[in-house]
């Protein structure tokens, strides 16, 4: 009699979650279904939501961009160091090799007042000026770059040296050049906060509207004694529909918009001899975004069958 029971326990089981399966694909088709149905409607929705995601997306690829473009200047912790015209070359080299002994240095590389007399000759039209000097102007220059850490203690420790005439340090502009990143990315998550509760409260509308024109249906089966997980579980899945359809809109407009400004930016940055190129979410990020998008589909949904299930909820009499 046991085994009977438990035979007939795991059919059971068997056939209630074969039910549910059945029921939760039955419900995904339909609403999809019924979203295809009204197609005009339908792409207003998703676009609606799509601008107001993409906005967000964009300025996080701008910042991500930014981020990069600006890697090289925040890591690059270069300390000039302009000689006196009268320190000789023997001295500059005995200075830079002391420094390379420091723990705190990591590099010292020596720029000879020739070497830079030859660079600015690369650059148009002050090659005939310089030909005209009778002596070289330039002094000789060292590149120290510090150990990653604080670098006030070695500041000021080279600002010492008789035989350095200018320290250039681009400390102060480097926290600016920090905070004003810092000030955007926190810009960019107040936006996607805003315009994701813009986007959930669409779904949650246009959800809000196909209830109301089942309402008569929705009534009958909670008197026939319906769950509220089975009545609301297809307009779940319309608002996933939805989320995933503007989610999917969304990063097709920023890939258009991506392919649309390469081109002048290369050109752009090509004219200041530079290398930068625009890059675009990677693959990771996309999922993320499309997970991101229904899940907020499936929310809005949620949200507004949740709050109209309670109302129109039977009361015994």
């Amino acid at each position: 009699m046991s085994t009977v029971r438990k035979s007939g326990l795991e059919v059971k089981r068997r056939s209630r979650l074969l039910a549910w399966a059945d029921h939760q694909m039955h419900s995904a088709l339909f609403s999809l279904g019924r979203a295809l149905h009204r197609p005009w409607a339908t792409l207003l929705t998703v676009a609606v939501m799509a601008l107001a995601l993409a906005l967000p997306l964009g300025l996080f690829i701008v910042m991500d961009n930014l981020r990069h473009f600006t890697g090289t200047v925040q890591q690059s912790r270069e300390i000039n160091l302009f000689m006196k015209m009268d320190v000789e070359a023997a001295d500059v080299e005995a200075l830079a090799q002391s420094l390379r002994e420091r723990e705190d240095i990591a590099i010292v590389e020596v720029r000879t007042p020739e070497q830079g007399v030859a660079e600015l000759r690369q650059v148009g039209g002050l090659a005939e000026a310089i030909d005209v000097l009778d002596i070289n102007p330039l002094p000789a220059v060292l590149i120290v770059v510090p150990q990653k850490g604080d670098d006030s203690a070695l500041i000021a420790m080279l600002q010492a040296l008789s035989q350095v005439d200018l320290v250039q340090h681009d400390a102060v502009w480097r926290q600016r050049l920090d905070a004003w990143l810092r000030f955007g990315e926190r810009v960019v998550w107040v936006l996607s906060v805003l315009l994701g509760v813009g986007a959930l409260l669409v779904v949650g509308n246009t959800v809000r509207l196909d209830i109301q024109s089942r309402k008569e249906e929705i009534e009958v089966l909670q008197l026939l004694g319906a769950s509220d997980g089975f009545i609301r579980r297809p307009f779940l899945y319309l608002g996933v529909w939805y989320g995933f359809g503007a989610g999917l809109l969304a990063l097709a407009s920023l890939t258009a918009a991506a392919f649309a400004l390469r081109d002048p930016l290369i050109t752009l940055s090509t004219a200041y001899g530079s290398h930068f190129e625009l890059n675009g979410l990677a693959p990771l990020h996309m999922t993320m975004v499309l997970m991101g998008t229904t899940l907020l589909g499936w929310l809005g949904a949620w949200w507004v069958t949740g709050h109209f299930l309670r109302q129109t909820r039977p009361t015994e009499t």
